[in-house]
């Protein structure tokens, strides 16, 4: 039935354009108001909202039948299955998470006040985007244990397979409704984040105004998004190399486009970024230290370049 359901829904030619262009819309607003009236107050709401819901749906999680055993398949690594290609995915996956190469840390970086301790903001970052994923597959993986699920299911395991699991459940609308308005806050704190990239660069460099910039960006959003909802479903005959056009768009993203811009962010800061410039940043001109210079540098120039260039063949197959 959820199926069907879904099925139907994807493959209606207007209600996915609706929504696309809600959402949109939504950003648009977000982004129109300013960094601080806009981004700031937003994810100041967003993303405390975002962590209470998965806390909430994890402790729910764990309470179910059988879900010490999805803690356990999560938690428990089996290093038999361990290999090169886990470690590039892992690299690729991590690029994605914290978005990294493409441009969405350097914009929201260049907001910065002076006294900002990049090195301190940085690791805060990391530990959070680690710790919201771990949160996010103690939702999931018990839940799937529970009820005995495939936990390769992928996308139709969110679309589907929740719903039935939410369908057995006490207050079954209520937590189904939660569950989605989490990915809906998930999945705005992006595109806040991607939007701003753009209008930022369209508003400083094309000296447009902040709100034309943003227009500019959501119209053009606007028509790509609406053309790769639709690739889903009634556009679905439309191919890219065997793919439909959302798919391909994920492929050039995740695949090519962020390995390559993390590559050459690398080699611009390792070898064409004025050393000074470099070292003024990290220590916020030279009130922290910065013992590790040298192996920075290292890193910048040679390894991790390097790896990139790993997780890019690999995303193409080479290996």
């Amino acid at each position: 039935e959820y199926t069907a359901m879904f099925e139907r829904f994807i493959g209606n030619p207007w209600r996915p354009l609706l929504y696309t262009s809600v959402f949109i819309l939504a950003t648009h607003f977000i982004i129109a108001l300013g960094v601080q009236k806009g981004i700031e107050r937003s994810a100041k709401v967003l993303m405390p909202l975002l962590f209470v819901i998965l806390v909430a749906l994890a402790i729910h999680s764990l309470l179910m039948p059988n879900g010490a055993e999805g803690l356990k398949f999560f938690l428990k690594p089996d290093f038999s299955k361990i290999g090169p290609a886990t470690v590039l995915t892992a690299l690729g996956q991590a690029f994605f998470s914290l978005s990294i190469g493409i441009g969405t840390m350097v914009t929201y970086a260049s907001y910065f006040k002076p006294e900002t301790n990049l090195r301190h903001t940085a690791l805060n970052v990391t530990i959070l985007d680690t710790l919201v994923a771990l949160l996010a597959g103690i939702v999931i993986f018990p839940a799937v244990f529970s009820v005995g699920i495939e936990p390769s299911s992928g996308p139709s395991l969110v679309f589907i397979t929740l719903p039935g699991i939410f369908n057995g459940m006490p207050w079954s609308m209520v937590w189904s409704s939660v569950f989605f308005l989490l990915l809906v806050v998930a999945a705005l704190t992006s595109t806040i984040s991607l939007h701003e990239v753009i209008t930022a660069y369209m508003h400083e460099e094309w000296h447009l105004s902040r709100k034309a910039a943003a227009w500019a960006t959501t119209g053009a959003t606007m028509v790509l998004a609406a053309l790769a909802s639709l690739s889903l479903g009634v556009l679905n005959g439309w191919k890219i190399c065997g793919l439909n056009l959302f798919d391909s768009l994920d492929y050039l993203t995740a695949n090519i486009l962020l390995p390559a811009g993390g590559f050459f962010t690398c080699i611009f800061v390792g070898w064409r970024l004025d050393r000074k410039v470099l070292e003024a940043q990290v220590t916020n001109d030279g009130h922290l230290p910065f013992r590790i210079r040298k192996v920075f540098v290292f890193l910048l120039r040679y390894l991790c370049p390097a790896v990139l260039l790993l997780v890019f063949l690999d995303n193409l197959g080479a290996f």
